[in-house]
């Protein structure tokens, strides 16, 4: 505080010195005098501002080019995170279609083992129905005489047994068939799931895909505007 005073002091008796000199000399050159000085007292004000303000502006940059490089790292990660789902999802919709492939071969195997059972199916009525046909025939020959009647017999007996057999036939082949077409409906099923499946994971993937590059997208707007922002 006393140093303050002390200047203010010699301050107050340079002025009153130089008020004293510049009383006795001339008026213009004392005019002259304060222009000049006051125009450098503008100027380094003038400049102290300009130097202030291109600092100020030097900082924002840099602080804006921090916050661009540490969005850019961020968005990098993000981006590796959904590269590694997307590949994931891929792998998944590939082995979904293999899935749904071997289903579909398995699907062709158990129908065309429908159709062979139905096939088998149709023949063995066939033959039952001529057996039968056969059986009727010889009930009807056994009243012809007694020679005939035991040939008959022995003939009805033998259909009969070719009658049970073929009856033991058909039965086998129908549940032969049922059980076809229970595994032909259980495969259809099974592949109906997976092509579901397959259908999800790549839709899955697509959509993954569609943000990936909308993401990449809002991010080279972002670098370019941060880039622009720099320059």
């Amino acid at each position: 505080m006393s140093e303050n005073l002390d200047a203010d002091g010699e301050n107050s008796s340079d002025a009153q010195c130089n008020e004293s000199a510049l009383s006795g000399g001339n008026p213009r050159q004392k005019s002259t005098n304060i222009a000049q000085k006051a125009a450098q007292e503008a100027k380094a004000a003038t400049d102290a501002q300009v130097s202030a303000g291109q600092a100020a502006a030097r900082q924002v940059k840099m602080q804006l080019a921090d916050k661009a490089l540490q969005a850019a790292r961020a968005a990098e990660a993000a981006l590796a995170g959904k590269q590694q789902i997307m590949e994931q999802l891929q792998q998944e919709v590939r082995e979904a279609e293999a899935v749904v492939q071997e289903e579909s071969l398995s699907l062709q195997n158990s129908q065309q083992n429908v159709q062979a059972a139905v096939k088998a199916a149709e023949q063995a009525q066939a033959q039952l129905r001529t057996l039968s046909q056969a059986v009727e025939i010889a009930k009807s020959n056994i009243g012809n005489s007694e020679q005939a009647a035991n040939g008959a017999q022995t003939e009805y007996a033998e259909k009969q047994q070719l009658l049970e057999a073929a009856k033991s036939r058909v039965e086998q082949l129908l549940r032969q068939l049922s059980s076809a077409r229970a595994d032909f409906s259980s495969t259809k099923q099974a592949a109906y799931r997976a092509a579901c499946a397959a259908h999800d994971a790549k839709v899955n993937a697509q959509r993954d895909r569609r943000h990936q590059l909308q993401r990449r997208s809002k991010e080279y707007r972002f670098k370019h505007q941060a880039a622009r922002g720099n320059n």
